[in-house]
């Protein structure tokens, strides 16, 4: 028989219990989203909470959901969804507050979370794998943070997220090729990371219209198939070598191509130029050798600016881009092109014809062109088109023209070594 003491103790903790039990019932949040919002508060650096901040309002001795937006949870989070008379958090958002600490302290199990952005904060450590759990997420922000280590296998297997940013990070490996389980994915960034390895095959993600994977260490050779709906592609920065793939041609959507700063050589191929909708083209700075010209010069293209520079192109400068009727702004720069600047370049620029676009941005400096300056450019007056010819071997380009300006011609020794017909 036990003491008064320990009965009383007994019928206290019954008490307690009871009420824990009675309070629960009436909580208005669910207990397993009040408990992953708490890890996630706890497994911050307390210095970076600064008050007024919407973490500094989470008060735990309130229910979440029923005091959202009052002076004790002020912001941060959404319940949107009842299941079982109780609240689901469904949108988390806490970006751009400056926190510090890891995501890996939360154990992430939020199955009715549609939105997580928790971009520009100074979490750190790695993506846990735990983020599998949110199977109803739409979009997962986690840009310019200092999150590390590999991408997570787990992240492809959210099957409805439509956007998804880890772009800005210290993220290193490869892409996981469970990305190709995210079918209705829209956008990816996963630029200035720290990616190695070759790029996966992602033609099964058929929604997918932005793709960002500029400046990472990423390898080995373009994909010979991507998502059919790509608007811009971007693959600036990176290791990438070999060609551009016959297979761009059917990317019917594409509007903007970005692959500058590789290694891509051979040639530039000429259903770039013919492309149904490429508005943009960017290949500078790669080991293209040529440009292929379109057999059908009739061109209905709608291309607005090619740039070209800092290659290995070679040969004369191809004349049908001067007959691309939208074409504004071409580079052409540091090449290795030679002979005589066409004179339909001149006449784009100074006197286009109807319905014909002015080149008014026209780079051809860094070359070993040589001969006359076609007579329409020297009409041209400063500030009606940004022409730049410096640095090549047009010894009548004296430095007095606007667009000779910018830096002296190659020396005679120099162009002749280059070429022996340079007069």
């Amino acid at each position: 028989m036990g003491t008064p003491n320990s009965s009383v103790s007994s019928l206290l903790l019954v008490v307690v219990t009871v009420v824990g039990l009675l309070r629960m019932a009436e909580m208005k949040t669910y207990w397993g989203d009040v408990h992953v919002l708490k890890e996630l508060k706890n497994g911050l650096d307390p210095n970076s909470v600064n008050p007024g901040s919407c973490l500094s309002s989470w008060d735990f001795g309130v229910d979440p959901c029923d005091s959202l937006f009052s002076e004790r949870f002020t912001c941060g989070f959404r319940c949107d969804v009842t299941v079982g008379g109780v609240s689901r958090v469904t949108e988390l958002t806490l970006d751009s507050a400056g926190y510090t600490g890891s995501l890996g302290s939360a154990s992430w199990n939020l199955p009715f979370l549609q939105t997580l952005d928790l971009s520009n904060n100074f979490f750190s450590g790695p993506i846990p794998e735990s983020f599998g759990n949110l199977t109803r997420l739409s979009r997962l922000g986690l840009s310019s943070n200092s999150l590390s280590g590999e991408i997570p296998a787990s992240i492809g297997s959210l099957s409805s997220l439509e956007e998804l940013y880890l772009d800005n990070n210290n993220l290193q490996g490869a892409i996981p090729g469970s990305f190709n389980g995210l079918f209705n994915l829209k956008r990816l960034e996963i630029q200035s990371n720290k990616l190695s390895g070759g790029f996966p095959e992602l033609g099964s993600l058929k929604n997918l219209y932005f793709l960002d994977a500029s400046n990472n260490a990423i390898s080995g050779y373009l994909p010979a198939t991507l998502p059919p709906c790509l608007v811009q592609f971007s693959m600036r920065n990176n290791t990438l070598q070999g060609t551009i793939p016959q297979s761009f041609k059917i990317l019917n959507s594409l509007q903007v191509l970005d692959l500058s700063q590789n290694k891509l050589s051979d040639s530039v191929p000429y259903f770039l130029f013919t492309h149904p909708s490429l508005q943009q083209l960017t290949l500078s700075a790669n080991y293209f050798t040529s440009v292929q010209s379109p057999s059908n010069l009739d061109l209905q293209s709608e291309l607005i600016a090619i740039d070209l520079s800092d290659n290995q192109l070679q040969g004369f400068l191809p004349p049908f881009l001067a007959l691309m009727p939208k074409l504004s702004a071409l580079s052409l720069e540091n090449n290795k092109f030679t002979g005589m600047i066409p004179t339909q370049y001149a006449l784009k620029t100074v006197l286009p014809g109807t319905g014909v676009a002015p080149f008014a941005r026209l780079f051809l400096g860094g070359n070993y062109l040589f001969g006359p300056i076609p007579a329409p450019l020297m009409q041209l007056k400063p500030g009606t088109a940004n022409v730049r010819l410096a640095d090549n071997c047009l010894f009548r380009c004296p430095i007095s023209f606007f667009f000779c300006q910018g830096g002296d011609q190659k020396s005679l020794v120099e162009c002749r070594s280059f070429s022996p017909v340079i007069p």
